[in-house]
């Protein structure tokens, strides 16, 4: 199978959305994109934005991969808004994530897409309370709602004791009945927490989607790979180890100099590409 990459909207994310940042996309030879659902990006709430969203993508010839659910209320110039998190403590805090959530759900009744990719909580670096209860509870409402839109729930591996490689297949094998969830495995996100060859071994059988983005192991730089410490020959041997055979989604850092970063990109995937048909 050909490997099939994407770019993630969260590279335009201090920026609205528009028909322009998906022809860049297209122009520098990428199939797909993940939006991230801000809405100061992108009003998921807004049928209107929903539709010229379709007809972007329908003109662009890009396919929607995944739904990024929403992690923040707003951000602007550099600067994230209060966050949104399904494991907050705070029962009224948790209410309006999964409310947030639902909404960018809904959004595949016009413009269709695959996955629905959550955050479990915050990062442990922001100094949050995670709630295992509140997950449980979120991820039960968030789970009914997704089969009847047609979505896989995708738990992104992040740097918290509730979505640790582990932690997230006992949420899939043993503590709850999600039909058809699986896991985003964040590269980057997993370098910053350990080793990610042995990420994506744990996660086998489990990893639907994926988000590529490199650091040297102790910030969350999200930067192009092989611009950091990732060995992405040993992370992308480990995949075709475990079978997984999805899209590769960059998620990359807002940049001033986007055409920059997709040329960037652009040279990074032919590199991924050759990895991934190397005969080992």
């Amino acid at each position: 199978m050909t490997p099939r990459f994407g770019i993630s909207t969260h590279l335009f994310h201090g920026q609205r959305l528009d028909r322009e940042h998906l022809v860049e996309v297209a122009a520098h030879g990428f199939e797909a994109i993940e939006v991230y659902a801000t809405r100061t990006h992108f009003d998921y709430h807004d049928p209107a934005a929903a539709a010229l969203l379709a007809e972007w993508l329908d003109d662009t010839r890009l396919s929607l991969h995944s739904m990024h659910a929403p992690t923040t209320r707003g951000y602007r110039d550099g600067v994230w808004g209060a966050g949104l998190s399904i494991a907050a403590l705070d029962e009224s805090r948790r209410r309006e994530a999964v409310s947030e959530a639902l909404a960018a759900l809904d959004v595949a009744r016009t413009a269709r897409f695959r996955h629905l990719v959550l955050h479990l909580g915050e990062p442990a670096t922001n100094g949050a309370e995670n709630s295992r209860a509140a997950v449980s509870r979120s991820l039960e409402e968030l789970a009914e709602a997704a089969a009847d839109a047609g979505v896989t729930l995708a738990l992104e591996l992040i740097p918290n004791a509730l979505s640790l490689a582990p932690r997230l297949v006992e949420w899939l094998e043993d503590d709850l009945e999600l039909p058809g969830a699986g896991i985003c495995l964040d590269v980057g996100h997993a370098n910053m927490t350990g080793d990610p060859m042995e990420a994506i071994e744990t996660c086998s059988g489990h990893i639907v989607t994926t988000h590529l983005h490199d650091n040297r192991g102790t910030r969350d730089d999200h930067l192009v790979p092989g611009q950091g410490a990732i060995d992405w020959e040993g992370v992308l041997m480990a995949f075709q180890k475990v079978g997984y055979d999805g899209a590769w989604i960059f998620e990359l850092a807002p940049a001033a100099d986007v055409p920059a970063v997709l040329r960037q990109a652009a040279r990074a995937r032919v590199t991924l590409e050759r990895l991934l048909t190397f005969e080992h």
